[in-house]
């Protein structure tokens, strides 16, 4: 669903140009989890491989951006159907990964930075953008370095399957609504501390789907959607949701819905 490549005329990436804040490009802050970010760091040449250990994320993919495109577009009050809908527009992907969200969201117009704890990660995301010939601002960071460096604010603000993997989710997801403009959204996707999240989005998910690896998950560390409305208490946001993601094994395909036991996002938008 992703806007198509001669959306944006290709760009030489500025993955060091624009805002540096950093003298060095290595993650540091509460929030890190150290064996997680381990864990990635391992397969992080692997990210783009659709029929490699992410391939489950390459399905699921279309479904959450979809979900980002059409609440930025309803919120901003951008039409899908042109050409870079969200230009003029700036993003910020905390736990980017290997840019499997930046890249998409920079075809469709928004002025993308993207960080991750992993600094192999990093590597990976700037390799392929830059093959594609896509300009966005990598950096091996962590939400807190970037709300002490004073980046941003930006129009929306995206932290998706992050919140599980980190020491502290309070900590983590108020950092990230700190760097959301006024007026501006922020967009968390996560799992459900459920039974059903257990039992499908953990056990069956590593351990008889085998669609990641065993151990990617620690089911005590999902947030129900009442904790995470709770962790942005007394901050100037309104939060919606949750919104639900469903899996069709039917179709082998990603859609939102009203079930939220396993996947779901929230989103909270600042107050203008």
């Amino acid at each position: 669903m992703s806007a198509s490549n001669d959306s944006l005329e290709p760009r030489k990436p500025q993955s060091e140009e624009g805002f540096s804040p950093f003298a060095t490009d290595r993650a540091e802050g509460p929030s890190i989890d150290p064996a997680d970010v381990a864990r990635f760091s391992a397969q992080a040449a692997e990210w783009w491989d659709p029929k490699g250990p992410f391939a489950p994320l390459h399905r699921f993919n279309p479904a959450r951006l979809k979900f980002v495109r059409d609440r930025a577009a309803e919120h901003f009050g951008r039409d899908v159907r042109t050409r870079a809908p969200f230009a003029g527009l700036s993003l910020i992907d905390i736990g980017c990964g290997g840019g499997l969200i930046a890249e998409p969201m920079r075809r469709m117009g928004f002025e993308v930075t993207a960080l991750d704890a992993s600094s192999e990660n990093i590597g990976t995301a700037r390799a392929h953008a830059e093959q594609v010939g896509l300009d966005i601002t990598y950096r091996a960071a962590t939400v807190e370095q970037m709300v002490e460096a004073g980046a941003g604010p930006f129009d929306v603000v995206l932290t998706m399957e992050v919140i599980e993997h980190v020491a502290d989710p309070e900590a983590f997801v108020r950092a990230c609504s700190k760097l959301i403009k006024p007026g501006g959204l922020m967009i968390v996707a996560t799992l459900n501390r459920t039974l059903k999240g257990l039992l499908l989005g953990k056990v069956a998910a590593e351990y008889v789907l085998r669609w990641v690896p065993a151990g990617t998950h620690d089911w005590r560390q999902f947030l129900k959607p009442e904790e995470l409305r709770a962790m942005l208490d007394g901050e100037p946001l309104t939060v919606t949701g949750p919104y639900g993601l469903a899996y069709d094994p039917l179709n082998d395909r990603w859609s939102e819905g009203d079930d939220v036991g396993i996947n779901y996002m929230m989103m909270a938008t600042r107050d203008a």
